[in-house]
């Protein structure tokens, strides 16, 4: 049985597609076929962790939401960066967004029949076969959005220790719970060292009477590498990265 995870934040500057890109890694190195669809047609950008640019995206999601190709035509095998992993590694299957200006700010003054993306996931997952489904959605909550959230198995928050975030993941968590989401996860991202993870972790749950599945620290190493990768295959024995190990876990559970 095929699961959607969608990943979200309420507001930018997360690291949502980081922990997008590194959770479906880590689930692939698993063994498993997993799908990437970037539906941040605003501000796409999860393409570039995978090595990717305008030249290489033929085809994308806002072609398919036009009506001028399948969804499955506009998926990119990215698997290659599991090369050399082990033998046990699966597949990732991206479907990237348009980044041309012209195609975003058609999107945006035109719109799209958003029903179009629910059909679009069943046929991806039905077409390559796919174990999982991620979703990296917009930040923020829009029609897009709280279809992704809706039809999802798993729904991930990403937030940061920040005031202003904690008052926009609660306003998501209020939807998500409204909308019937199964399993609502927290991901805390980008913490400072300084902070006490453990009384952090309590905090953010009484709070949002939801499981904190992973507390991410602020990496100087992933700033480093800048989006020049992905985190996790490129630091396999790092602290951040045995951190994203336990969040798929309880992702897969």
């Amino acid at each position: 049985m095929s699961k959607i995870v969608s990943v979200h934040s309420y507001r930018g500057g997360t690291g949502k597609s980081n922990t997008t890109a590194n959770l479906a890694a880590s689930i692939a190195m698993r063994g498993r076929r997993v799908g990437i669809v970037d539906t941040d047609i605003q501000s796409p950008g999860i393409h570039v962790l995978f090595g990717f640019d305008e030249s290489d995206i033929h085809l994308a999601l806002n072609d398919f939401l036009w009506g001028r190709c399948s969804i499955t035509e506009s998926a990119y095998d990215v698997s290659h960066v599991l090369r050399d992993l082990g033998a046990h590694c699966g597949e990732i299957h991206l479907i990237p967004s348009s980044v041309k200006a012209g195609d975003i700010a058609e999107i945006l003054r035109q719109g799209y029949d958003v029903g179009m993306l629910r059909e679009g996931f069943q046929d991806l997952i039905d077409s390559l076969n796919l174990d999982y489904l991620l979703i990296d959605t917009h930040p923020g909550l829009n029609e897009e959005t709280l279809l992704s959230i809706a039809i999802s198995d798993v729904a991930v928050l990403v937030l940061r220790p920040d005031k202003q975030d904690y008052q926009g993941t609660a306003i998501t968590v209020d939807i998500a719970r409204r909308l019937g989401v199964e399993r609502l996860l927290l991901v805390v991202n980008k913490a400072p060292s300084i902070l006490n993870f453990a009384d952090l972790k309590e905090q953010i749950e009484q709070t949002y009477d939801a499981p904190v599945v992973g507390i991410l620290p602020h990496s100087d190493d992933m700033m480093f590498l800048a989006s020049g990768g992905v985190f996790a295959l490129k630091f396999p024995d790092h602290l951040y990265t045995g951190i994203v190990r336990d969040i798929t876990d309880k992702v897969m559970a």
